[in-house]
């Protein structure tokens, strides 16, 4: 696969054109083919990107200004349409070729089930790795009407690939009685909020590797209505940006992060995109080392 060159036009704001200096790679994911409620999330890398040209390069929370850290945006990968199992084997293979090259590898949505793939070559890179999870949902189960490869699936996908005591859970206030089970029983679970909790953990995983991957419907849709399965009851983007910047703060080593489930088409007041394009922001100045 093609590593330097990008492989959409519209690139996210003050992205540099040089793939071998750059620390970390942008790269979309445009698939929502197997979601039980609300398509439209394969529009969200794209949109995301779009507003992102009404961000200030500098984070007044951070006091760091994206001129001052080098990235690629490698556009959207090239997904076969409808076919989840190849269109997860090509985000595969293109992460592992980012890990390769010594890469952050920072994903766009795209529904939750294009993080699995990726966790599976972080995983394989770093073995000790740890998953915090930032969602409404647990995604938890195995299969949903039958079909394994689902957007509910892929924690316990990863739960069981890395241990589901090295996953820890933050914001979830959705599921079936089973996931929530399951996540107690086997998991770190942090029902309903995320802030407090997370600055209680981030001490246990200092040093560790760690994986972020941010639903945004972990957002209350107050703040964000553009996705798939909006679920009340959630926190503010104040909060959520808060939690970054507290993982930013703290002795956690993380190697990659996604932010997920952004579905423009419900949201004509561009609020989330506009939080995701934010969050973006945040996660390359605070978390990329």
């Amino acid at each position: 696969m093609r590593f330097d060159e990008a492989y959409s036009g519209n690139v996210f704001i003050a992205s540099s054109q040089d793939y071998a200096a750059s620390r970390a790679v942008i790269y979309g994911m445009p698939m929502d083919y197997t979601v039980s409620f609300r398509p439209g999330s394969r529009f969200g890398p794209t949109r995301i990107r779009e507003v992102s040209i009404g961000l200030e390069e500098y984070s007044p929370y951070l006091d760091k200004s994206l001129a001052d850290i080098s990235y690629f945006d490698a556009g959207d990968l090239p997904l076969p349409f409808g076919n989840a199992g190849r269109a997860l084997e090509v985000i595969g293979e293109y992460v592992k070729g980012l890990l390769a090259d010594g890469k952050f590898p920072l994903g766009l949505g795209g529904e939750h089930l294009v993080s699995w793939p990726v966790i599976r070559e972080v995983y394989a890179k770093y073995p000790d790795l740890a998953i915090v999870h930032f969602d409404a949902h647990a995604d938890l189960r195995e299969q949903y009407e039958g079909e394994p490869l689902s957007h509910s699936t892929p924690l316990r996908k990863a739960a069981e690939l890395i241990g589901g005591k090295n996953v820890y859970q933050f914001g979830i206030r959705s599921g079936t009685r089973e996931e929530f089970q399951y996540a107690r029983e086997h998991l770190n679970l942090y029902p309903f909020e995320v802030l407090e909790p997370l600055r209680k953990v981030l001490p246990e995983l200092a040093g560790r590797p760690v994986y972020l991957t941010i639903d945004i419907d972990v957002l209350d849709p107050s703040a964000a209505p553009g996705t798939g399965t909006a679920e009340a009851g959630g926190i503010t983007s104040k909060e959520l940006l808060a939690a970054v910047h507290a993982i930013a703060a703290s002795d956690v080593n993380v190697v990659g992060a996604d932010v997920v489930e952004v579905a423009p088409v419900y949201d004509p007041s561009e609020q989330t995109q506009i939080v995701a394009s934010k969050l973006v922001r945040e996660i390359l100045l605070g978390l990329v080392k």
